[in-house]
């Protein structure tokens, strides 16, 4: 076992683990005590989580990571040095005092940034990412992250770690091979044809969503929407949660919620018009960042 730690005084602008894995913007990461989700203001706490890094990240085996925050930073213990891909992972390399800086003086923004300053985005496998935003659709994040635990139970590979098992979520040839019937047994309802037709597209080679990283933004949303199930609300989170695109702002509830309270001038009808005015209302390159603040603090029933 290989152990380690990252000091709080190396991340610039802070970080809340936390915050960061249970804010609904990552279905990866789950709680060795088993209280995911259990606290609705998901801040500050000490709790260990645990994620299973798939054969594409580690370039060999499947490996699990167990990361817990301390009053001096993050420490973490894996079959594998974890160190860089808990940096490339939790985005630790991130400056959030500068994202923050660049992002534009506002109450809301201000409130959200106050209550769970050092949350930071996530840069998450694609594949996985693309499924659990597929499920995602008029889902609490707590069901989303149970069926993607029953994925990984059922279709994943189990991998042992310090006298215990665990489970990578299934690659797409793994998945591919579920039955739609199977599917729908595991909770996954009317989504279940749409994650067996996009692990059947990936798995054959048809489409990757690693193929939207390169394009330009609104490019790489579209590409994103040739896989079943996949509208722009849900390539938006692919694009913001996996693939870096800190622009991107994904219109759920929370956010038109906030449109229509703060920032009416943003709602232009459509979905592509309105995710334009309020990526631009939010200072455009982090957009993102702001999104997935106001998003956390709203879900969280903070106010202005």
């Amino acid at each position: 076992m290989e152990t380690g730690r990252i000091p709080l005084a190396a991340l610039a602008g802070g970080f809340d683990l936390q915050a960061t894995v249970e804010s609904g913007q990552t279905y990866t990461w789950s709680r060795e005590d088993g209280g995911m989700y259990d606290d609705e203001l998901a801040h500050g706490g000490d709790a260990w989580y645990y994620t299973v890094l798939p054969e594409t990240v580690t370039g060999d085996d499947p490996a699990v990571v167990r990361a817990r925050q301390f009053d001096g930073g993050l420490e973490w213990a894996s079959s594998v040095d974890a160190h860089d891909h808990l940096v490339e992972l939790l985005r630790l390399d991130d400056d959030l005092d500068a994202i923050v800086a660049r992002t534009p003086d506002d109450p809301l923004l201000a409130a959200a940034y106050d209550a769970y300053r050092g949350m930071r985005l996530v840069r998450d496998p694609p594949f996985r990412t693309l499924v659990s935003f597929i499920c995602s659709a008029q889902m609490r994040v707590a069901r989303i992250h149970g069926m993607q635990t029953r994925l990984a139970r059922e279709f994943g590979d189990p991998v042992a770690f310090d006298g215990e098992t665990y489970y990578a979520f299934p690659r797409p040839d793994q998945l591919a091979e579920a039955t739609e019937e199977r599917l729908r047994e595991l909770g996954l309802g009317y989504r279940a044809p749409y994650v067996a037709r996009t692990a059947e597209m990936v798995a054959d080679g048809e489409a990757h969503p690693l193929a939207a990283a390169d394009l330009p933004y609104e490019e790489a949303r579209d590409y994103l929407t040739r896989f079943v199930g996949v509208g722009d609300k849900v390539a938006d989170c692919v694009l913001l949660f996996s693939l870096g695109f800190l622009e991107a702002v994904p219109l759920d509830t929370w956010i038109r919620t906030a449109i229509a309270d703060h920032y009416p001038e943003c709602d232009r009808g459509s979905y592509r018009e309105t995710s334009r005015a309020i990526r631009e209302r939010f200072g455009g390159e982090y957009a993102g960042y702001a999104q997935t603040y106001v998003f956390f603090y709203l879900r969280t029933g903070g106010s202005v």
